[in-house]
Order: structure tokens, then C-alpha cells, then sequence
């Protein structure tokens, strides 16, 4: 019987199916093939070449099937030739065949392929000829066949190589389902509907990740802090059990000293338990809030305002051009021109700064279209137009030269015009000046019958006045009563109007660029000046940058506030945003500020009093960001305003037990809650309630809170707002809204209200920065350290000795303040984290280091001058805990260095300024604050000056000039006392009997320890080319011949009673 009767083409190879005459008998087969060496399978897949010959797929024997088929039982097993198609493409290159009117394409029963055949095998078996009909349907619906041409040729022509592109086009195939391809024809699964829009709608994306620190650097850090805390604890147990009999007085202080520098280490190294970096994703926000969407058609931002702080004081020590040079970088950000403020606060009142600012407000009509224009990164003009690199770098446009030369040309004139502001208004104000005194003498001779009263009876205040010809409200260039520093009248003056909702494009202009295409808005800038009036506490900086926000919430009302010095700009044009991608990302509804890290120039390259810092921007602060956030330093901090008025966090943590094992959630805090609240609450916990009688301040409150939650396009949103609510344009400002915010700033406006204790800036310490950002934390709101590729602001720092501890003195000042008042960490809620606790409560103990540094670095000298020591002897003990201490201290340091990126040189400079501050302005601190706690004492300081040094061809001159000051006096009495001593313990041991070099080695040591921290202090007095102060010779002289006198007479005391 002929089993198999019909041929099918499929795919330009055939399928040639013969089978035994009996089904157990091919199974039979199936079952030997199992059993032998090598399985015999019951169905066998090969290919035709060209020639014709049949070649196998499962590696046995070529089939010959060239010729007619002889007979019903020549084979006992099927053959099924295989397609090349791409489920399965042959392993060498195939020849060209042809079809005739199908094709198949194998889909999933492609590998099931033996197992249908063995089924077939069972049909076949059974039916006989008459179910090859059948069987051919069969086979047509588990293989999908489709017509396709004929003339189809799948082979590449020059390899013969199966070319899968033409197959899926000449057959019309397809890849299947997904984002890639989508055929609208095929259909999967049941009552489907979707399309291929539905899968390029692009995926949730978060705007800001996490990166950890590598554990192959965090775990040896954490495991050699374990061991050298261990072996600090052996050590300390070692020396109580071992004293110096010889010298009890020095063991016993070296021994105090010792324990508090391991307590000091401990407080310091904690919140380093884990550091962590930050990275954000501006692409995902611009896709998020400015693109098309069906809530936002237009493409409209969607972000929320911003209300831009700058703070100056005094015009003689922060120059208006690098004030003017900051606002300049503010106004041209990289930020929606609507959502953008800039609002200056000039606590000085001066006429200079206004009319700087004014002055600058013009020029930034060109500057920051320009920058528009031609996308310039660096967008202060004076540090751009002071680059050494190309300009012309990544610049297509082939008007940017020219239009750069034009901008230079115009900054030029634009710095002239600010150098020349004083003497203007000078000139000015005296012009005036001697207009009114006419017009006064003129009334008093009407008044006297024509004739002039003697010259004391015409009396006219020397005023200064605006080029409107009208008075300054503010302080007058000769101060009187009404116009002086501390009594002047409030003053708020808004510059440029509020930018329109839509773009404004520019138009060519001769006298000006070519601004065609060019947005030419320039966002809303405000002039303020508090009122200030004798009998008021004005509480310094904080009260000035909380009447900035009570201002700002009734003018713009932006729901986060970036706070800047005058002299930090932007270096970074998208630094707002990059803020920005942590406050609208998930979970940022509970981030109370962005701190991002101070960078500084003009810094000498050597560093040499460690300005740059890095070991506390680049290392405490990225191990804070682990913990619930970076501390607030002052500047270049994004707040949110919510939290600013004293207000909860949507959701928080209370960390109970000794060490704040057990977390757990902490309960609502609502108004009507109030009485419910247990009597331990801490009181950082009390919602504010006296926001003053402001009605237009306390309704922008609830507007604040709401623009600046996230967007809630996700599920795990939490506390969001709906997509497309601020597209709504501001309005315009009116009369009545600007004088209401005049009145917010007056100064009686605080009185009897939470201002300055909840809500705000926080009053009462010269730092009130880390207070406020501590009451926040103690609240339990988080904060987040934002580093970016390029830095996101940059500014000035004293390079100059004496100005340097100054600044340092008020830093530590603050933190005795800080120490001695309910701001102490001891006292934190349970919101605040352990360890960040510790970090808090170590900024209020470091300065008391100072009393035991200061000891430490007398013991050296003590020990030369009594030929003494710390331990009894140099023995092995000793030295191996010495060694071991210090081996681990370094290794902890290089590992700290590697994770934080800070340079070898750069922590050794900041250890030698640690020495010298510590003993000198920490001492002084802690003095002062002591004094305030028990006396009253009130503490002031003055600003910084920010001008530069007599040379000004040397932007480093500021650095060689040696201001003397009462800072300087213990560290040259260390310097000079240890000196004296190696002197002196050299000569006693060399002309001694019985040298004990021991302790001779062990005091020079430790003298040579302390004189190489000193270093860039010596270098600090010696000035430029040796030019020393002379009462730098004087003290150093007096110190010297004190010490040696000393020594001489408690020598010869002793040798007297020795002979005795």
C-alpha cells in the first residue's frame, strides 16, 4: 500500500513523510533507539540541498531520497525536511530553492515538532489514504500556512547565508508583540484592544536614585572604626593601670586629654556610619512637567515657583559688582521665566545697592536673552568673561562672536557705571542739597522782611537722593536721625514687573543684538529693606530673611525658596532643577530642604587654611545624607516654605529605645488634636499658631503647601497633587498687594507672634542656620545633600589669616550657643535619629575640644622642660598600641578619602587648620559663650570684607597680609614654648651624665607633631617676602625669655634641694 501519496511544498524545501506498515512496530523502534548507545529517533528532520540530497538534521546517516520513491516500506520513519525560517535557520549556508504558491511560519509547536509527528504517525497508521485530507488540514492549522510570492529568494547571494529582513518582508511575517512592532491584524488574547499608542506611552520614571557607597570600601571602613574603637578602649584601660610615678601631673592630664579626644573621635565618626551619593534624571523632568499630556496640551511648565534670596548688609565690605554679578546669574537660570523671583535683602539700606541693582536689572535685559540664545552655561558675566578656556567651544551659531564681543563691550560699560555710582550719587545728592539750601534761604528772607537771618538759622539736613530727585527713604550717605543704619524706614521696590504666562520673542534690533526666536522675559526681582527702628531687636540676618518671606508670600508666593549669600552665584544654570527632581520626585512632600555643597575661588592653590573644606562638604556631609540629611550651612540651600512656617511633615518616624532601634510611625499632629497631646510631647511638636494679623500672608499659607507637593502620576505618590494644576498663570501685582507687603516688613510686625521660635528663621545664635535646620529635623522632616557634576554655585571665601579665624569664631561661637540652649540635641524629640543626633550634638561640643587640644599641645614642651614623660617608659606595650592607634586612624582616613572623593592634601590641610583654630578661635568661643551664659555678655561681629588686597594685580594678596589680632596669641605661645623646650631638652640630655634619650626621642616627637600642624600659621605671620608684624618679634621674645626664666628657676629650686 502507498502510505504516502502527496507532496507539499512548503517554504522551498519539501516534507516527505513515510512510515512502517504497523504503529508498534515504530514504536518498537522508538523504544530500542532509547536503549541503544545512540537513540534512534522516530522522526527525523533534515533539509534538500541543490543537488537534491536529502541531508539530516539529527546528525545520522544522509538520506537518499534523490530518485522516485521505490516502495511503500523502504523507510520505517518519518523525515520532515525543515523550513529556514527563523525559528529555525540552518547551521550551514543553504542554497537557493523555490516554491510554489505557500510558505509556513512555525510558531510555538516548532519544538514540540517530534511529538506531533508521533501523532501524526498514529493517524496516519490508523485512517490509511482515505484521512490524508484530513491530515493536510490538520497540519495547515498547527503550522499557520500563508501565500506568498514565489519569486522570493531568501538566501543572501555572496555567503548563501539565510537573510532573516527579507524573509519578514517578502513574507510578511512579523516579530510578534511589543513596543518595537505591532501588527493590527493579529490578535492576542481575548477581547483585546489595544494599539500601538499604547506602547509608546513612556513608563513611570523616578526623578532621583540613590547610590550606595561600594561595600568593598564601606565594610572595611565600618570594620576597622569597630577595631580601633577596641583598641582605644585596651589603650585608655592600659595607661589608668599603668601611671607615670615620676610625673603623676602629667600622666593625669595627658590621661584627661586622651579620654576626651577618643569621645570627641566617637562623635565625629558615628554619623559616618553610612555615606551615600545622589544622582538625578533632568531628562525625566522635563518629560514629566513641560512636555504635551493630556492634562497639560500646550506643553506648559507644570513646576512650582521659586523664590530666589540674596542677603547683603553693607556696601563697603560686600561691593555691589559682585552683588549685581549674583542677581545677574539669578535672573538668567535655566527655569521657567514665570516661576522664577529674585527678591534682594539690603539690611543696610543703602542708596548704592539700590541703584547697583537697578543698574543691573537694565543690563540684564541683554544678558539674559543672550545667554538664551546661545546657551551659555556659566551665566554670572564677570567669571564668564574671565575665562581662560575656548569660548567658542560646542558654539554653532555665526553671529556668536560677534554678539560675545558686543556683550563684553556692554559689561564694560555696565562695570563702569557701578565703580561710578558712589561718586554719582555723591555729586548728585550735594547738587540737591544745594538746591534746597537756596530754596530755604529764599523762604527765610521772605519770612524776614528780605532780609537773610544769620547763617545758623537756615538749617537743611544733608540728604541723599535719587535720580527721581526725590529722598532716600533708606540710610543717607551723612546719617541722621529716621536715615541711619538701625533707624530707617521700610523700603520695597519691585524692579521688573511679573513676566507674561506665554513666551515673548525677540526682534532684530541694530543697537542691540539679533534676538529673533529669543525669549526676552526676565523673571520678577524685588528690592527689600526692613524697617528698622531703635527699641527693636532686630535679630540680625534671620530677621532680615524672614521678612524676605513674609514679602515674598504676599508678592509671588513661590512654594520653595532658594537662600544665597551676595557673593555665591550660579556656576550651574539647572541647579534649581536639579533641587527640583528632589522635591517632586516620590517621598519628596517630606524633604524639608536641598543643601547643596559651598564651592569657592580665588583660594590659593596650596589651600593653606583649608577654605575649600571639603573634608566636611565632601565627607560629614555626604554621611549625613544617610541619615536624615545634611545640616543647613547658611547658603545655597533650597528650602521648602511649608516647613519653613513651622508646620509637620505629611508622615514621620519616632525612633524609640536607648540607641533608636524601634521605629515606628509617628501620629498625626492636627490643631484640634492638640489636647489630646501626652504632656511629654516636645514642644518642636506645637503647630504654630501666631503668624501675625497679616490676612493676605496667612491665606497664601495653604496655596504654598499645596503647589509644592509632587505630582501624583503614581500609585506610590503619596500627598500629590493632579497634573496640570500650575499652569495657570500669576497675576498681576497691584497697589494694594505691594503695599501689604510693605507691611509685613515693618518691624513692629512680629511682635506677639511665632516668628523667629517656630515659624522662620530661628533667632537667638550667630548660627542660625544649623538652628533652624536642627528644629526641622527635631520635627521630622528630612533633608537632602544634592551634588552635582558641576557645581551648582560658587562664591568667595577669606583667604587672609585674621579673617579666616574670625569667621571660624563665629561658627563656634554659634555652636556654645547652640550647646548652652534648648537647641541641644539632648534635648531632640523622638523624631530625630540616633546617629543624627550625635552628628547634632557633636556641633555643640566640638568647640570645647579646644581646653584639651590647647593642654596637649603644652605636654610636649612640659616634657622636655622637666625631662619627664606621659608613661613611665618607652616599652613595647606602649609603642604597639601607639602603633597599631595611629595605623588604624590612617586607614580609616584613606578609606574615608576614597569614598568621599577628598584629596590627601586636602585632609591633611584641614587636620593642620583643625590644630590652629582649635587653639585659638574654638578657645575664644567657648570664653565667649560662657561669658553670655553667666554674665549676659551679648556677642557681635562684623562682616567679613570681601574686598581685595592692596595689590591688585595679585589676586592672592589678600593672603599675605597680616592683620594682627588676640586669635593669634595662644598658637604662638605654643609655637614658641615648644621650641624653647626642644632647645632646652636637647642641651640637658646631651651634657647629662645619665642621658635618657627614651624620653627625649618621645618629647621631640610629639613637639615636631604639634610644629608641623602649625605650619601654615607661621607661614600666615611671616607674611609676603618676610614682612613680619613687629609684635610678632616682641611676643615671641617675651614668651621666650618667660619660659626660660621659668625653667631656670624651678631647675635650680630643685637642684638646691637635691644638694640639701
Amino acid at each position: 500500500m502507498q502510505w504516502f501519496s502527496e507532496e507539499f511544498v512548503i517554504n522551498t524545501t519539501t516534507i516527505y513523510v513515510m512510515e512502517t506498515s504497523t504503529k508498534p512496530k515504530a514504536r518498537n523502534l522508538s523504544s530500542q533507539a532509547s536503549a541503544a548507545g545512540r537513540p534512534q529517533q522516530a522522526v527525523k528532520f533534515a533539509r534538500r540541498t541543490s543537488s537534491g540530497r536529502i541531508v539530516s538534521f539529527s546528525h545520522d546517516e544522509d538520506l537518499d531520497l534523490s530518485g522516485e520513491f521505490s516502495g511503500q516500506n523502504d523507510y520505517i520513519n518519518y523525515t520532515v525536511v525543515m523550513p529556514p525560517t527563523p525559528d529555525n535557520q540552518p547551521a550551514w549556508p543553504s542554497s537557493e530553492n523555490k516554491s510554489d504558491e505557500h510558505t509556513i511560519r512555525f510558531g510555538s509547536e516548532a519544538q514540540n515538532a517530534p511529538r506531533q509527528a508521533g501523532e501524526q504517525e498514529d493517524n496516519y497508521g490508523s485512517r490509511g489514504g482515505s484521512g490524508l485530507s484530513n491530515d493536510k488540514a490538520k497540519m495547515e492549522r498547527r503550522m499557520s500556512i500563508m501565500k506568498w510570492s514565489n519569486r522570493s529568494i531568501l538566501s543572501r547571494s555572496q555567503t548563501g547565508d539565510f537573510d532573516h529582513n527579507r524573509w519578514l518582508f517578502e513574507t510578511r511575517g512579523t516579530y510578534g508583540v511589543g513596543n518595537a512592532y505591532w501588527s493590527d491584524q493579529d490578535k492576542y488574547g481575548q477581547n483585546t484592544e489595544l494599539s500601538m499608542s499604547d506602547f509608546l506611552d513612556k513608563p513611570w520614571k523616578p526623578l532621583s536614585r540613590k547610590i550606595r557607597v561600594p561595600a568593598a570600601i564601606l565594610s572595611p571602613y565600618r570594620i576597622l572604626v569597630v577595631i580601633r574603637l577596641v583598641l582605644l578602649c585596651f589603650f585608655l584601660g592600659w595607661r589608668i593601670q599603668n601611671p607615670n610615678r615620676d610625673a603623676m601631673w602629667l600622666w593625669g592630664l595627658s590621661i584627661v586629654c586622651e579620654i576626651w579626644f577618643a569621645f570627641s573621635w566617637l562623635l565625629d565618626i558615628f554619623p559616618k556610619y553610612n555615606p551615600i551619593n545622589r544622582s538625578t534624571d533632568l531628562a525625566a523632568l522635563r518629560d514629566k512637567f513641560e512636555q504635551p499630556s493630556p492634562a497639560n496640551p500646550h506643553g506648559r511648565s507644570d513646576l512650582p515657583g521659586v523664590d530666589v534670596f540674596v542677603s547683603t548688609a553693607d556696601p563697603d565690605k560686600e561691593p555691589p559688582l559682585v552683588t549685581a554679578n549674583t542677581v545677574l546669574s539669578i535672573l538668567a537660570a535655566d527655569y521657567p521665566v514665570e516661576k522664577l523671583s529674585c527678591y534682594i535683602s539690603d539690611d543696610g539700606g543703602a542708596i548704592l545697592t539700590f541703584e547697583a541693582m537697578a543698574e543691573a536689572v537694565k543690563f540684564a535685559e541683554v544678558w539674559v536673552p543672550f545667554c538664551r540664545k546661545h546657551d551659555i552655561d556659566l551665566r554670572n558675566p564677570d567669571s564668564y568673561f574671565n575665562l581662560k578656556t575656548d569660548h567658542t567651544k560646542n558654539k554653532k551659531r555665526p553671529d556668536f562672536v560677534k554678539d560675545r564681543r558686543w556683550m563684553k563691550r556692554e559689561y564694560d560699560e555696565f562695570k563702569v557705571r557701578i565703580n561710578g555710582l558712589p561718586e554719582a550719587i555723591r555729586r548728585r545728592s550735594k547738587s540737591f542739597n544745594s538746591m534746597e539750601l537756596k530754596k530755604a534761604k529764599s523762604l527765610a528772607r521772605e519770612k524776614n522782611g528780605g532780609v537773610l537771618p544769620s547763617e545758623g538759622a537756615v538749617d537743611v539736613p544733608k540728604a541723599t537722593w535719587m535720580a527721581d530727585g526725590t529722598q532716600w527713604p533708606g540710610t543717607w550717605l551723612d546719617q541722621t536721625t529716621d536715615h541711619k543704619k538701625g533707624d530707617h524706614a521700610g523700603i520695597l521696590q519691585v524692579m521688573t514687573k511679573v513676566p507674561e504666562n506665554e513666551k515673548v520673542m525677540g526682534q532684530p534690533d541694530e543697537k542691540k543684538l539679533d534676538f529673533t526666536g529669543v525669549d526676552i522675559r526676565i523673571p520678577m526681582f524685588a528690592y527689600v529693606s526692613r524697617e528698622k527702628r531703635p527699641g527693636f531687636d532686630h535679630n540680625k540676618k534671620a530677621g532680615a530673611m524672614n521678612a524676605l518671606v513674609r514679602a515674598s508670600a504676599v508678592l509671588s508666593n513661590g512654594p520653595f525658596i532658594l537662600n544665597l549669600d551676595c557673593d555665591h552665584y550660579f556656576y550651574n544654570c539647572q541647579a534649581i532643577r536639579e533641587g527640583m527632581c528632589f522635591m517632586m520626585d516620590r517621598g519628596g512632600d517630606r524633604i524639608c530642604y536641598i543643601q547643596f555643597p559651598q564651592r569657592f575661588e580665588g583660594i590659593d592653590p596650596s589651600d593653606r587654611y583649608a577654605n575649600h573644606n571639603t573634608v566636611f562638604f565632601d565627607g560629614s556631609m555626604r554621611a549625613l545624607d544617610g541619615l536624615q540629611g545634611p545640616v543647613y550651612v547658611g547658603t545655597g540651600c533650597m528650602f521648602r516654605r511649608y516647613a519653613l512656617y513651622g508646620f509637620l511633615p505629611p508622615r514621620a518616624n519616632e525612633y524609640l529605645g536607648m540607641f533608636g532601634s524601634t521605629k515606628r510611625r509617628a501620629p498625626g499632629h492636627l490643631e484640634d488634636e492638640s489636647e489630646a497631646q501626652p504632656l511629654t510631647s516636645h514642644p518642636d511638636l506645637n503647630l504654630p499658631k501666631k503668624f501675625g494679623n497679616s490676612a493676605t500672608f496667612n491665606e497664601s499659607i495653604a496655596v504654598a503647601e499645596f503647589q509644592g507637593r509632587p505630582l501624583a502620576d503614581h500609585k506610590s505618590v503619596k500627598n500629590g497633587r493632579p497634573p496640570g494644576a500650575l499652569l495657570l498663570p500669576r497675576p498681576p501685582l497691584d497697589a494694594t498687594t505691594v503695599a501689604e507687603a510693605i507691611a509685613v516688613i515693618s518691624c513692629w510686625y512680629e511682635d506677639k507672634s511665632d516668628w523667629g521660635d517656630k515659624i522662620g528663621w530661628i533667632y537667638g545664635s550667630v548660627t542660625e542656620d544649623v538652628v533652624t535646620g536642627y528644629r526641622m529635623h527635631n520635627r521630622g522632616w528630612r533633608s537632602v545633600y544634592c551634588v552635582t557634576k558641576r557645581d551648582a554655585f560658587r562664591g568667595t571665601a577669606p583667604i587672609n589669616l585674621t579673617d579666616r579665624l574670625h569667621q571660624v569664631l563665629r561658627w563656634a561661637t554659634g555652636s556654645v550657643e547652640i550647646f548652652f540652649s534648648k537647641n541641644n540635641a539632648l534635648f531632640g524629640s523622638r523624631r530625630l535619629k540616633f546617629l543624627q543626633r550625635i552628628a547634632y550634638l557633636n556641633v555643640g561640643i566640638y568647640p570645647f575640644t579646644s581646653f584639651f587640644l590647647v593642654t596637649y599641645c603644652f605636654l610636649p614642651a612640659l616634657s622636655l622642660f622637666t625631662g619627664t614623660f606621659i608613661v613611665q617608659s618607652l616599652d613595647i606595650s606602649f609603642l604597639l598600641y601607639l602603633l597599631t592607634i595611629t595605623v588604624t586612624l590612617t586607614l580609616i582616613s584613606l578609606l574615608e578619602i576614597r569614598w568621599s572623593g577628598v584629596g590627601l592634601e586636602e585632609w591633611w590641610r584641614n587636620e593642620q587648620f583643625w590644630a590652629i583654630g582649635g587653639t585659638s578661635a574654638h578657645l575664644v568661643a567657648v570664653i565667649q559663650g560662657l561669658l553670655k551664659v553667666v554674665a549676659g555678655v551679648e556677642i557681635s561681629f562684623t562682616l567679613t570684607s570681601k574686598s581685595a588686597g592692596e595689590d591688585e594685580d595679585d589676586i592672592y594678596a589678600d593672603l599675605y597680609i597680616v592683620k594682627w589680632t588676640g586669635l593669634f596669641l595662644m598658637p604662638l605661645t605654643i609655637i614658641v614654648v615648644n621650641l624653647v623646650a626642644i632647645v632646652i631638652g636637647c642641651s640637658r640630655t646631651l651634657y647629662s651624665e645619665i642621658p635618657e634619650w627614651g624620653k627625649l626621642m618621645g618629647g621631640l616627637f610629639f613637639s615636631f607633631w604639634v610644629l608641623s600642624h602649625m605650619y601654615p600659621f607661621v607661614k600666615g605671620l611671616l607674611g609676603r617676602r618676610g614682612r613680619v608684624p613687629t609684635i610678632v618679634y616682641v611676643w615671641s621674645g617675651l614668651v621666650s625669655i618667660t619660659v626660660s626664666l621659668l625653667w631656670i628657676s624651678v631647675t635650680s629650686e630643685n637642684r638646691g634641694k637635691l644638694e640639701v
